[in-house]
C-alpha cells in the first residue's frame, strides 16, 4: 500500500516554512511557529486527526502573525495534496457537531480538488491572548484552497473565544481523519462518478 506522507517547503521574503505529514501517522506533532497560541492549534489539528505533522516556520513577526499563520495553511494545505495524490481509495466526506464545555462546532468537508471555504465564526473579541481572532479564518483559507477541499466551518454557539478557535481545529481534524481514511469497500477507486478528483 502506497505511502501517503509529503514533505513541502516554501520561502518568500515574508516567511521562511517546512512541513511534513504523515496521514497514516498516530498523531505526533512538532510545532515551531514562533506563534505560541497558533502551535497549540496546529498541535490540535494533528493529535485528533492522526495526521503526523512537524511544521517549522519563521516569519516577519515583528510585524504581525498574518504572514505566518497563512502561510503556514497553504503549506500543510499542499503538502496534504502531495500526500494524496489521485484521492484513490480516500471516503472524501465527512461531517462532526463537535462540542467543548460551552460551545458548540460543526464542520463538514470534501476532499473533492475543488477548494472552497464556507465559514460561519464570530468571535467576541479580535485577540486571545496576543492571537489575532482573524486569522483562525485567513488558515482555514489557505488549508482549503491549497489542499483542494471543499471545506464548511459553522460555529454554532459558543462563548469562551479560546473554546471557539479550538473547536474550530478539533472539528476541522476529525473531519479530515474521516475523510481521508481509506475505504475498505473501495479501496483502489476514485471516489466520483466523473472518475477523478481534480476539480
Amino acid at each position: 500500500m502506497a505511502s501517503r506522507s509529503a514533505e513541502i517547503s516554501r520561502k518568500t521574503r515574508e516567511t521562511e516554512i517546512a512541513v511534513s505529514v504523515d496521514i497514516e501517522g498516530d498523531g505526533r506533532s512538532e510545532m515551531a511557529t514562533g506563534v505560541g497560541f497558533f502551535d497549540h492549534m496546529l498541535d490540535q489539528l494533528s493529535r485528533h486527526s492522526l495526521i503526523d505533522m512537524k511544521v517549522t516556520a519563521k516569519g516577519d513577526l515583528h510585524i504581525d502573525d498574518h504572514h505566518t499563520v497563512e502561510d503556514c495553511g497553504i503549506a500543510i494545505g499542499q503538502a496534504l495534496a502531495k500526500a494524496l495524490g489521485d484521492r484513490r481509495g480516500i471516503m472524501r466526506y465527512a461531517s462532526i457537531d463537535l462540542a467543548m464545555d460551552e460551545t458548540l462546532t460543526r464542520a463538514a468537508i470534501d476532499v473533492s480538488g475543488r477548494p472552497l471555504l464556507v465559514w460561519d465564526v464570530s468571535f467576541s473579541s479580535p485577540k486571545i491572548g496576543t492571537f489575532d481572532t482573524e486569522l483562525v479564518r485567513e488558515f482555514f483559507q489557505a488549508l482549503a484552497q491549497n489542499a483542494g477541499a471543499t471545506l464548511h466551518v459553522a460555529n454554532l454557539y459558543g462563548a469562551n473565544n479560546h473554546h471557539i478557535a479550538e473547536t474550530c481545529f478539533k472539528a476541522v481534524a476529525r473531519v479530515l481523519r474521516a475523510a481521508l481514511e481509506r475505504d475498505p469497500r473501495q479501496p483502489d477507486a476514485v471516489p466520483s462518478t466523473k472518475g477523478t478528483l481534480g476539480g
